[in-house]
C-alpha cells in the first residue's frame, strides 16, 4: 500500500469528506464549516488517495505569511499504521513552511505531537454541552449592521493574525447567527457566533471585553433556539468562561490541547470566552 497511495490536494467537491469523517469521530463540526474554511487556503487541504479512494485527510490553513493552523487530521481505521498519517503530516508541514503552526490536538496524541512534530503545549480547551435557555438581549445587534472593517479589527485583536476571508464567510454562513455588542461610543466591545452542527448548535467564537458582555452575547445567541442542544468551547485559562458554562449546568464532554510549533501567540485569553473552532482555530 505504501508505494501505491499518493498525497494530493482535495478538490472543492471533496471538502465534505473530512467534515463527514470529523462527524464520525464525534467532533460534531458545523454543517457549513467546510465551505467557510476551504476558500481561505484551498491548497492546504490534503488527502491520501489510494487507487481513487480517499483514505486519509488533513488540513493546514495558511492565514498569512506568519501563521498556520491545522486540523481534520484523520486516517481511515483500516489504513492506519502504514505511514499514511505521517505522509499527510509531511505535506502539511511543507505547506506551512516556517510559519508558527497551531493545532487543537486530542489529549491522547499530545505526546506524539510533541515528539514527532515539535509542537509545544500552550493550554487546554474544554468543550461543554448543555441546553439552550437564553434570554433575548435587546442591546445586541446583528453583525450585518456593523461595518465589516470594524468587526475584522476586533476579531484580529483576538486571533493571531487577520482572517478576512474566513470571517466574512463565517458571519454569513447559513443556519447561523452573529451578534455584536457596542459600547456607549458605538465601538465594538464583543461579538459572537452560533451555528448549526450535525448535533445541535455550537457557539464560537465569543470575544468580549468583559465577562458581563460575554454572558450577554451567550444569552442572545441561544435565545432563539430554546431547548436545543448546544456546545461551547472555552480556553481553560479563562476562568470566567469556564464559570459561564458551569453556571448554566453545562457538562464537560471533550477537550483538546492547544499547541504551537513556536511560542504561543500573545492573545488576550481573558477576552476569549469561546473558541472559534477546534479544527482551524
Amino acid at each position: 500500500m505504501r508505494v501505491s497511495y499518493v498525497i494530493r490536494n482535495l478538490r472543492e467537491d471533496e471538502v465534505n469528506i473530512p467534515i463527514e469523517w470529523a462527524r464520525e469521530e464525534g467532533w460534531n463540526p458545523g454543517l457549513h464549516d467546510g465551505a467557510c474554511h476551504y476558500q481561505v487556503d484551498p491548497s492546504g487541504w490534503f488527502c491520501a488517495d489510494y487507487d481513487g479512494e480517499v483514505i486519509g485527510v488533513g488540513v493546514a490553513t495558511n492565514y498569512d505569511e506568519t501563521f498556520c493552523f491545522g486540523g481534520f487530521y484523520i486516517v481511515k481505521d483500516n489504513c492506519r499504521h502504514h505511514g499514511i498519517g505521517w505522509d499527510i503530516c509531511s505535506a502539511i508541514f511543507a505547506h506551512a513552511g516556517d510559519r508558527n503552526f497551531g493545532v487543537d490536538g486530542v489529549y491522547e496524541m499530545q505526546d506524539k505531537y510533541t515528539e514527532k512534530m515539535g509542537l509545544r503545549f500552550a493550554y487546554r480547551n474544554i468543550r461543554w454541552q448543555g441546553v439552550a435557555a437564553g434570554i433575548e438581549q435587546p442591546d445586541l445587534i446583528s453583525s450585518q449592521d456593523v461595518p465589516f472593517e470594524e468587526l475584522l479589527a476586533y476579531d484580529t485583536a483576538h486571533f493571531p493574525v487577520e482572517r478576512r476571508v474566513f470571517l466574512e464567510k463565517w458571519i454569513h454562513q447559513p443556519e447561523a447567527t452573529a451578534l455584536v455588542k457596542l459600547d456607549k461610543d458605538e465601538k465594538i466591545s464583543g461579538y459572537g457566533v452560533i451555528r448549526k452542527c450535525y448535533e445541535g448548535y455550537k457557539i464560537g467564537p465569543i470575544f468580549a471585553d468583559t465577562p458581563d458582555i460575554a454572558n450577554e452575547i451567550f444569552e442572545g445567541l441561544t435565545a432563539p433556539i430554546p431547548g436545543e442542544v448546544i456546545f461551547y468551547d472555552t480556553p481553560e485559562p479563562n476562568t470566567a468562561a469556564v464559570r459561564m458554562a458551569q453556571e448554566r449546568s453545562m457538562v464537560e464532554v471533550f477537550g483538546t490541547a492547544r499547541m504551537y510549533t513556536k511560542m504561543a501567540p500573545a492573545l488576550p485569553l481573558n477576552e476569549i470566552f469561546g473558541v472559534t473552532t477546534f479544527e482551524l482555530g
